[in-house]
């Protein structure tokens, strides 16, 4: 026997909610984007127009194609025709890609992706899955929609911005040499701007347009002649002029894009260039990317920010501002690895935000060592008098005090050092192992006495039997959300460009991450 199977007979339409399991992602989904307030979708409101799709349904779909590593509009609107969890979430709406792909990188939608974040954790704080004692933060670089070979450098670009500055400048002296035109004002006598650029180029047409008039007016032969060749140079010169404009335009639209970055894509200009891991050429060469920086506690993803620049230490100050203003107050510890200790970040967190910072220094693991230790040419071995404020190098000579020195970083951030020399290192037997300053000069040793100070902090708290549990769970925490990210979720390329753009794409793909995560765990 067979059971009954015909496919002539009407079966009437049932709610769909009856066919999705019990712990369907779907649920998760819609609990979740229910949650957001009323208020966060009243942005959305249109009063004229064909009335719009509902924000939170929107989102819904959108959220719940991610989970299921769908990241394209058409995909998308291909899961509303045959997922039941996508039909029953729509409930019946078919919008298209377009509809789709307008809804998700529109700027409103950013504050609804951090709505989701924010009420996505009082839900884990209510269930008591995370204790709020630390948040875990770490960084990963992912490749931006953008072709890996058109890169704009700022370094070129300032060498050619240079170079037509210095050309331009030669142009006009040439000029008022041979008295085709007169003097200008100019606002700096470095370089011409693009007004006195402009106003030379008029000038110049000015006396094209007269020799022009002095050539039709005469009819000798061997004087239309001359002033022909006479007017070759102007003519030359105009084009010349012409040329600067357009690329001293070009030039300081690119230094405006740079801002304080090395380098741009042309099809996507937020994006940096930057090393990747994943180096599928195998040859070292840099890609178009962001850098992902996120905050984590029991492998959830609590938020997130998007940073041009390269380098993780520079993103932690601004990274703690976003989530201070948009997400949740910090909690009493702040956990990272070893790239973010500096000591303009040790500053911030101890002094400005009150917080404890378990984040090693660079050479923190390196000072462990025994070779560390025992090697007799590294400054931080050598012996300190506090009475003589001296240190006393390996051939027993004294390093005094010799006066202090201030760093200014790049973030105008500033250092103090206080300058210690040795008082003779003319026939020291060590100097080749101990020094590689020039003959004639002595060893110079500087002290930054806040960062030591720092380094004994984290030294102390990263001993600490509590402290130091709380940042043993670094590794564990942080480092898998960016394995189900990228090897779970497979989301390891943006699809959109511009960077509010990529933010609202990366806040659905950490989102869909925290949702499976939760919903694997209800069924445990």
């Amino acid at each position: 026997m067979f059971k009954n199977y015909t496919m002539n007979q009407l079966v009437l339409p049932l709610d769909l909610e009856v066919k999705l399991q019990k712990n369907d992602i779907a649920f998760h989904v819609h609990h979740l984007v229910e949650s957001i307030p009323h208020e966060a979708f009243e942005s959305f409101q249109r009063n004229d127009g064909c009335p719009a799709y509902h924000p939170r349904m929107m989102l819904k779909i959108i959220l719940c194609a991610y989970t299921q590593s769908v990241f394209s509009g058409r995909k998308i609107e291909a899961l509303l025709k045959d997922s039941i969890r996508m039909m029953w979430l729509a409930q019946g709406h078919e919008p298209s890609y377009r509809t789709i792909n307008r809804f998700r990188v529109q700027p409103e939608v950013k504050n609804l992706i951090r709505q989701c974040f924010v009420q996505f954790r009082c839900q884990l704080i209510e269930e008591k899955l995370i204790d709020q004692e630390a948040i875990f933060i770490d960084g990963t670089k992912i490749e931006a929609n953008a072709n890996k070979f058109t890169f704009v450098w700022k370094k070129s670009i300032e060498k050619y911005h240079q170079s037509l500055i210095e050309k331009s400048n030669q142009l006009y002296d040439e000029l008022l040499e041979n008295e085709i035109i007169p003097e200008i004002e100019r606002e700096s006598d470095e370089q011409l701007s693009l007004e006195e650029l402009a106003q030379l180029v008029q000038k110049v047409d000015d006396v094209v347009n007269e020799y022009d008039k002095q050539i039709e007016a005469s009819s000798d032969v061997p004087e239309r002649k001359a002033l022909r060749n006479e007017r070759k140079y102007p003519k030359k010169v105009r084009k010349q002029l012409i040329d600067f404009i357009v690329r001293k335009q070009k030039y300081q639209r690119d230094l405006e894009i740079f801002g304080t970055r090395n380098s741009y894509s042309k099809t996507d200009p937020d994006a940096t260039f930057m090393r990747m891991k994943d180096d599928y050429m195998k040859n070292g060469q840099l890609k178009a990317g962001y850098n992902t920086q996120i905050a984590t506690e029991g492998q959830y993803a609590l938020a997130y920010g998007l940073f041009s620049n390269p380098t993780d230490t520079r993103t932690l100050i601004p990274f703690l501002d976003e989530i201070e203003q948009d997400y949740f107050e910090l909690p009493e510890h702040i956990v990272t690895d070893a790239s973010y200790g500096s000591e303009e970040n040790y500053n911030d967190i101890l002094l400005n935000r009150k917080r404890e910072a378990l984040i090693p220094y660079t050479l923190y693991m390196k000072e462990k060592k025994k070779t560390y230790k025992q090697n007799l040419f590294n400054p931080d071995n050598w012996p300190y008098d506090e009475e003589t404020d001296t240190y006393t190098c390996p051939n027993q000579k004294h390093l005094t005090f010799h006066d202090y020195s201030v760093r200014t970083d790049r973030t105008g951030f500033q250092r103090k050092f206080k300058i210690y020399e040795c008082e003779d290192c003319s026939d020291c037997p060590f100097r080749s192992s101990c020094t590689k300053a020039k003959e004639g000069n002595n060893r110079k040793r500087m002290v930054n006495e806040t960062w030591e100070q720092q380094k004994e902090y984290v030294r102390t708290k990263l001993s600490e039997e509590r402290t130091g549990a709380i940042y043993r769970k670094r590794k564990i925490d942080v480092e898998p959300v960016f394995g189900f990210l990228k090897a779970n979720l497979r989301f390891t390329r943006f699809s959109v460009r511009g960077k509010s753009k990529v933010e609202n794409e990366m806040g659905f793909a950490l989102m869909a991450v925290n949702l499976r995560k939760y919903t694997a765990q209800q069924l445990r």
